[in-house]
C-alpha cells in the first residue's frame, strides 16, 4: 500500500475525510509504493489517488511497479507506473532502485532529469536483459499542471469533468526526424522521451494501468487494445471514483473467462480534488531543514541519495512554473 502526505492541521484538508481511519501518514520527501499487492486510496492537496495492484499468482511481488512521492512542501506530487520485465527477487531489487530515484528527484518540479535517470538505470541493467515500460507524471499544485512522459507504456486515459468524456491521453506527434523516441526504458542509450503538460480542472481524472488491461480479450477472443478499454471505461460510473478501478476490473473479467489472470495487474487512478496547497511560512522555513536532514541521512551506509531541490526559480522562490513540453534525452 502507499499513502500520501496528510497533516490534520492543514485547514484546507479538514473537511475531506481520509478513506480509512487507520490510514498511515507519509512524512515529507518519503516515497511509498513498490511491486507488492496494493488496494488503497488517499486524499492530498490537489489530488486524490487510488491504486490497485495484484502480482500474478498472488505472489508477494510482481513485475508491475507503482510509486508516489511528495516534495518537502507538498506542492510537487510525482506518480510512476512501470512494467518491469521479469518476476521475483530480481524485479524487487529493480523496484528498490526505482524508489531510490524517486527519492533523489522528489523535490524537482521538472521531471526531465528523473526520466533520464530512469533510462540510465535500465541501460546499466541491459546485460541482465532487464527493461521496462513506464508512465511518469508530475503534478505541480500551485498551477494545477500535470506533466506526462510515456516510455513505451500503454497510454493513460483522461476524464474531462467539464464535458463528462473519456479520451486517450497522448501527445500529438510531429513528423519524425528519424531518431528513436519514447522507447521502453533500457533499450537505447540515446532514446529521447517526449513529455507534454496539461492543466487539470477540479474533477478531471487520469487512469494509468499496465498491459494486462489491454491484453485482456473481448468476446471474440481478440485483445481489447486501447480502443476496447476506452469503450469499457466510458461505461463505468465516475460518481464514486474510489470504486472505479474495482468496477473496471470486474467488467473486464466478466467479458471472457481468464481475463486478467495470466499477468500482473496494476491500475492507478488520480483525480484533481480542487484543493490548492497553501504553504505556511513555517512550512516554507522548515523545508530547507528537512532537505538538509535528509542529505545528512544519505551519508549512512546503504542510505539512498540525497533529495536535493531543483535549482530553479519556480522551485526555490515559489514562482509559477510554466507547463513543460519537449524532449527528454541526450
Amino acid at each position: 500500500m502507499f499513502f500520501l502526505p496528510y497533516n490534520p492541521e492543514d485547514r484546507f484538508l479538514r473537511t475531506f475525510p481520509m478513506p480509512d481511519p487507520h490510514t498511515q501518514t507519509m512524512q515529507c520527501m518519503e516515497v511509498w509504493g513498490g511491486n507488492q499487492p496494493a488496494d488503497s486510496g488517499v486524499i492530498m492537496p490537489g489530488l486524490d489517488a487510488w491504486v490497485y495492484s495484484r502480482p500474478h499468482g498472488d505472489a508477494t511481488g510482481g513485475g508491475d511497479v507503482h510509486y508516489v512521492s511528495s516534495c518537502a512542501t507538498g506542492r510537487i506530487t510525482r506518480l510512476l507506473v512501470a512494467d518491469v520485465s521479469g518476476h521475483g527477487a530480481a524485479v524487487s531489487e529493480t523496484a528498490g532502485k526505482l524508489r531510490s530515484l524517486m527519492r533523489r528527484y522528489v523535490n524537482y518540479i521538472d521531471q526531465t532529469r528523473f526520466v533520464r535517470a530512469l533510462n540510465d538505470e535500465f541501460i546499466a541493467l541491459a546485460q541482465e536483459q532487464r527493461f521496462a515500460t513506464a508512465v511518469a507524471a508530475t503534478f505541480f499544485g500551485p498551477t494545477h499542471s500535470l506533466a506526462l512522459c510515456n516510455a513505451g507504456h500503454p497510454p493513460p486515459l483522461f476524464y474531462e469533468a467539464r464535458t463528462g468524456t473519456w479520451q486517450v491521453l497522448e501527445q500529438a506527434r510531429s513528423p519524425s526526424s528519424g531518431d528513436p523516441s519514447n522507447m521502453p526504458l533500457g533499450i537505447l542509450d540515446m532514446t529521447q522521451y517526449e513529455q507534454f503538460a496539461l492543466r487539470l480542472r477540479e474533477g478531471d481524472m487520469v487512469l494509468c494501468y499496465t498491459d494486462a488491461l489491454i491484453e485482456a480479450k473481448d468476446k471474440k477472443g481478440e485483445w481489447l487494445g486501447t480502443p476496447g478499454l476506452l469503450e469499457i471505461v466510458r461505461g463505468i460510473d465516475v460518481s464514486e471514483p474510489g470504486e472505479f478501478i474495482k468496477r473496471l476490473l470486474a467488467a473486464i473479467a466478466a467479458i471472457r473467462p481468464g481475463n486478467l489472470e495470466d499477468d500482473d495487474v496494476t491500475a492507478l487512478l488520480f483525480r484533481h480534488n480542487g484543493l490548492v496547497p497553501r504553504i505556511s511560512f513555517f512550512k516554507k522555513a522548515m523545508a530547507p531543514l528537512r532537505v538538509l536532514a535528509a542529505a545528512f541521512g544519505s551519508l549512512r551506509p546503504g542510505a539512498g541519495p540525497a533529495p536535493w531541490p531543483e535549482m530553479s526559480l519556480a522551485n526555490l522562490a515559489g514562482a509559477k512554473a510554466k507547463p513543460v513540453s519537449g524532449k527528454v534525452g541526450k
